[in-house]
């Protein structure tokens, strides 16, 4: 909105060119969502205790998280109205890639808030059913499909660039749809099942939003999209507003997140975040170094699947004491903070590694 208002007026007071620059509002949009959402989450977490919008811990984690019984949940609502507000001041908004982050964000938030609603008045941990949730996730899939039909050009719409091999791209044909889908389902469910110490999903989605952050500006460039041998997509570049202004949201959110954890993000927020990693690495068509870059993600959801997998193969045994892994290490004895602090470490390793695999390419 300020680009449209103030970079006109360049003319009459030469400072007005800075709107010019993404740099400039992408720092701009990361300050301003961090204030906003440090403004916003005191007044959440009273709106919470008036509305009884507080965390139900589950029987399955260890025994001293019973602590963290009726801390303010749907967290999530505070760093999502900070990404919102913050895109629509900095971003251009005749740039389309901007509208589609920001309704994946919000229609995800959505859905994940709604099933934090349906956990309080139920049993606890049993939300949104299963096919209420591939219905809603399928219809976000089709309306994302429809946008990269509409905006790229035909030798993107359906593939996706290889992770080394320079001026290549995977063309995957009609199982593109397909693919998307299991790119929103797994990234969200990712993010949710990380999401189980104070700051730790916030924590390490900061590197990931990061390195996307960092590749939407690359391909939006084409110099330097051609000089890394990237894609080079007219406009993605403003998609490195929207994830600055996630980083600066996720930071104000991890000042009131971080141990001993003031109130959680809930579904609201982990299906919020996992969706806008999810439509990053899909506006820069870099899917596959989601898998790179989120790889501590990564890590977590294959914990969960080997667990459940070996512990139904062989009647009740467990690979871990306790899964997703992180779990498995506060039972054998680490402080939650040093997990946390050590889990982040790992995630910037990962995205340090897919930031490398672009000149590698």
């Amino acid at each position: 909105m300020l680009y449209h208002i103030l970079y006109p007026l360049k003319d009459v007071f030469f400072g007005f060119n800075i709107f010019r620059y993404i740099t400039i509002r992408a720092s701009f949009a990361a300050v301003f969502a961090f204030a906003i959402t440090v403004w916003i989450i005191p007044k959440l977490i009273r709106w919470s205790d008036k509305h009884a919008l507080k965390e139900r811990i589950s029987e399955d984690v260890p025994e001293r998280h019973r602590v963290k019984e009726g801390t303010p949940s749907s967290g999530g609502l505070a760093f999502i109205l900070g990404v919102v507000i913050s895109v629509l001041l900095f971003e251009r908004l005749d740039v389309s890639f901007t509208w589609i982050a920001l309704l994946v964000t919000v229609y995800l938030g959505a859905m994940g808030f709604a099933d934090d609603r349906i956990k309080l008045m139920g049993d606890k941990k049993k939300g949104m059913s299963k096919k209420s949730k591939i219905f809603f996730q399928t219809l976000l899939t089709i309306i994302v499909f429809g946008f990269i039909l509409w905006k790229y050009p035909s030798d993107m719409k359906l593939s996706t660039q290889s992770l080394i091999f320079k001026h290549f791209v995977v063309d995957l044909w009609y199982f593109y749809p397909l693919f998307l889908f299991f790119v929103f389902v797994g990234t969200a469910n990712a993010v949710n099942i990380t999401d189980g110490l104070d700051g730790l999903a916030a924590g390490s989605a900061l590197p990931v939003i990061g390195a996307f952050t960092a590749v939407a500006y690359i391909e939006g460039h084409a110099k330097f999209a051609s000089y890394l041998h990237l894609l080079h997509i007219p406009g993605v570049g403003e998609i490195a507003i929207f994830g600055s202004a996630f980083l600066g949201a996720l930071l104000g959110f991890l000042w009131f997140n971080a141990y001993p954890a003031e109130i959680f993000m809930g579904d609201t927020g982990s299906q919020s975040l996992g969706g806008a990693i999810a439509i990053m690495s899909i506006l820069t068509k870099q899917e596959l170094l989601l898998a790179v870059a989120g790889g501590l993600f990564v890590i977590e959801t294959i914990s969960v699947i080997i667990q459940i997998v070996y512990f139904r193969a062989t009647g009740g045994k467990r690979v871990f004491l306790r899964a997703p892994i992180h779990h498995h290490f506060e039972l054998k004895g680490w402080a939650e903070p040093k997990i946390v602090v050590r889990f982040w470490i790992i995630s910037l390793i990962f995205s340090l590694i897919a930031l490398a695999m672009l000149k590698v390419r």
